[in-house]
């Protein structure tokens, strides 16, 4: 049995800032792999991590099509990796991980019904976790993802989940341009009907990864298993307004007040369920959500809420499959001086674009103020800059810095590697975390279906 390192012990710093060659690696441990996630964040190698990865898993398609992605990311010709996959398949995956806990750090990215288990499972056993989102999805699982996290705090583990859209270059320049009075003046409050801040996101059921259409285990469209779009998806834009507007500061679950919600489905026939998933019917336990031969998924969901006065609208959708462009995002943070809106559609060529839009009543000295706060933006991230559009500007950003979804996840790895380094999160992760999760089980549980 390999002990659980102690901090100091994975990233033993000596001579200055260099890393010793004798000090081991963290070692990574996956957990019923049930979600491409899990493979992504192998995607990349990383320095301080050991090329051994311990799988345990039941039996079946879904560790199969895991390690045929990680098998993926070692043999292609560019750049590739050299993971060693170490497997254990059998019904007792989870009693043998935590008997012979092999690792460091627990990935868990599949089925979200047992998620909040996995987690307490793996805590308890002295794991650090990377969980992928939802870390819960529903009320009872997010009483016990609070005590999880308490357990962490115990034991001086760091339970953290992998938001990968905070690496997106527009988020992250959307986040900046709100921190400059210059530009966007104060956060305005907004509204109910006329929110402070809007986001909404569109995913798509059948789609591409790393270069191959993705093939969708039947039980993804189950929400009992999967949970439904307004814990899943819906976590994104509620951390995103969290990191956004209230940068580095820890926000509660008493700080929130839930306006609105609800919830509607999304149809995919039989055709659409073939293609996606490689079956030829609906399988037994999804029969309750087959109307008229078509089955309805309750992917969709909208949330209106406050933090602190800051009214917020958020909103997920799930089609089945969009041609142009993919899964798309669209945020608008709306300040005294200016809108900040990220669009991703035709007149962007459905890449995500950032732009300034002025209020009516700006002031005629008001764009040689943007460009000279904007300024100092540009030597942050060299090659941005600004081009006027309409009667504000968009934010001209160079490819280099359009990486994509999939890298992003070497992005919150690395992360989390440096937070292990430091042998704490920040102080503000966990309690947004938290209430992150407060905002997402507590609208799913009041929130209407249509």
């Amino acid at each position: 049995m390999r002990k659980i390192l102690t901090l100091s012990g994975i990233l033993l710093m000596v001579a200055g800032c260099q890393r010793s060659t004798q000090e081991a690696p963290v070692v990574l441990v996956t957990l019923d792999p049930g979600h491409f996630h899990a493979a992504l964040v192998q995607k990349t190698r990383y320095e301080d991590v050991a090329r051994d990865v311990y799988v345990y898993a039941p039996e079946g398609p879904d560790v199969e099509a895991h390690l045929a992605r990680v098998e993926g990311y070692n043999a292609r010709p560019e750049d590739p990796t050299d993971w060693n996959e170490i497997v254990y398949r059998g019904d007792d995956f989870l009693e043998k991980m935590v008997r012979e806990a092999p690792g460091d750090i627990v990935v868990i990215s599949g089925r979200n019904a047992r998620k909040t288990e996995y987690i307490r499972r793996s805590l308890e056993a002295g794991f650090h976790v990377l969980g992928d989102k939802p870390m819960a999805i529903d009320a009872a699982q997010f009483e016990e993802l609070r005590r999880c996290f308490e357990t962490a705090r115990e034991k001086g583990l760091l339970l953290y989940d992998i938001m990968t859209e905070r690496f997106e270059i527009t988020t992250r320049l959307q986040r900046e341009l709100s921190r400059l009075p210059a530009v966007y003046g104060s956060q305005l409050p907004g509204t109910l009907d006329n929110p402070g801040v809007i986001m909404a996101s569109v995913h798509n059921f059948y789609k591409n990864v790393s270069g191959s259409a993705l093939t969708r285990p039947a039980w993804f469209y189950d929400v009992r298993e999967q949970g439904e779009c307004i814990v899943d998806v819906m976590t994104h834009l509620v951390d995103l307004v969290q990191w956004e507007c209230f940068p580095e500061e820890a926000i509660y679950p008493h700080d929130v007040v839930i306006n609105a919600s609800r919830r509607w489905c999304t149809p995919v026939d039989p055709a659409q369920f073939q293609a996606s998933t490689g079956l030829d019917s609906y399988p037994d336990f999804l029969a309750g959500d087959v109307k008229d031969g078509v089955l309805q998924v309750l992917a969709n969901g909208e949330i209106n809420y406050s933090i602190k006065g800051l009214n917020a609208r958020v909103t997920a959708l799930w089609d089945y499959e969009t041609p142009e462009g993919g899964d798309s995002h669209f945020s608008r943070m709306n300040g005294s001086k200016a809108s900040l809106v990220i669009r991703q559609d035709g007149a962007g060529g459905y890449v995500p674009q950032l732009y300034i839009e002025p209020v009516e009543s700006a002031d005629p000295a008001y764009p040689a103020a943007v460009r000279e706060a904007f300024a100092p933006l540009a030597e942050k991230y060299p090659g941005i800059a600004l081009q006027e559009y309409g009667n504000g500007w968009q934010v001209i950003i160079p490819d280099s810095y359009r990486i994509g979804h999939e890298a992003h996840f070497a992005q919150v790895v690395r992360n989390y590697l440096d937070y292990l380094r430091d042998g704490t999160l920040p102080e503000w992760e966990v309690p947004c975390m938290i209430t992150k999760y407060f905002i997402t089980t507590r609208a799913r549980e009041i929130g209407k279906i249509e």
